[in-house]
């Protein structure tokens, strides 16, 4: 599929799960019941019940880890949550920001933030807004926030270089990111990278962890360290819809690892350019 065709995938799958409960979206490893079979594992969401600012309602078990926990939020810092989904982490980067502080949610699915913001309305957030946009062409002014956050988003836009740029782009000079990913060490099979839900589902888009730490500091972030790293297995039962016995016992043979990682990068205080590399 070309890039447009990716992202209507995308669109389509989450425009699904944002009428779903967390219960169902855990049902299947790419959250729409039945895109991946009737299997009941939390593949990647860790568990958000403990934080301050936390809503269930908000809470589709997206994610793929807790971005907030080492996004070293402020109050009254401007944060800005990439893939902002049902709001999840943009609630709980308004418990940290405080009431001083402001936080966007940007997300490409309708569905989505027509949700998001009924839950911030239920809620009274008067700091807490939603966009409709794209990563890669953010409706966001340049050096806008002092934080930029997201959760198991980034490895759905099909071009990371121009997705990256715009962070760089949006970030305050001496501003920072915090965002959780999935990433690759070693080759999927040919078929897990051709297939439409494995897409949806945060694994076939994710790209090699040196490839996507290289592409950060192409777009001109800098002083980029791994938070938190942690492996990925996703069940034979799932992966058994796409591979034969054979090809599965091969893969599992093969080395490769799919990974959540958590990352963190600086855009520097001393900085000019657009963060494409280009110059410009």
């Amino acid at each position: 599929m070309n890039n447009e065709e990716l992202k209507n995938t995308v669109k389509e799958k989450y425009s699904e799960i944002a009428q779903q409960s967390r219960q169902a979206n855990e049902s299947s490893c790419c959250g729409a019941t039945g895109c991946c079979g009737d299997v009941d594992y939390t593949i990647f969401s860790e568990n958000y019940e403990q934080l301050e600012g936390y809503n269930a309602d908000a809470d589709l078990g997206l994610g793929c880890g807790i971005p907030t926990e080492f996004a070293q939020i402020k109050p009254g810092d401007t944060v800005i949550d990439l893939g902002s989904g049902a709001g999840n982490d943009c609630f709980v980067a308004r418990a940290l920001t405080g009431e001083k502080g402001k936080v966007i949610g940007i997300d490409f699915t309708q569905a989505m933030i027509d949700k998001a913001r009924e839950n911030a309305e239920k809620l009274g957030f008067n700091n807490v807004e939603f966009r409709y946009g794209d990563i890669e062409k953010l409706p966001v002014t340049s050096a806008k926030a002092d934080v930029i956050i997201s959760n198991c988003v980034l490895n759905l836009v099909p071009d990371k270089v121009k997705a990256f740029s715009e962070i760089f782009r949006v970030l305050k000079p001496g501003g920072h990111l915090s965002v959780s990913d999935v990433v690759l060490k070693g080759e999927l099979p040919e078929v897990l990278k051709t297939t439409a839900e494995m897409y949806a589902g945060c694994v076939s888009g994710a790209v090699q962890k040196d490839e996507y730490l290289q592409i950060m500091q192409q777009c001109g972030l800098e002083n980029i360290k791994i938070q938190k790293e942690k492996v990925i297995s996703v069940p034979d039962d799932i992966l058994l819809n796409y591979l034969s016995e054979a090809d599965l016992s091969t893969f599992k043979q093969s080395g490769t690892g799919i990974y959540s990682i958590t990352v963190y990068a600086e855009k520097s205080i001393e900085t000019s350019g657009c963060g494409c590399g280009c110059s410009c």
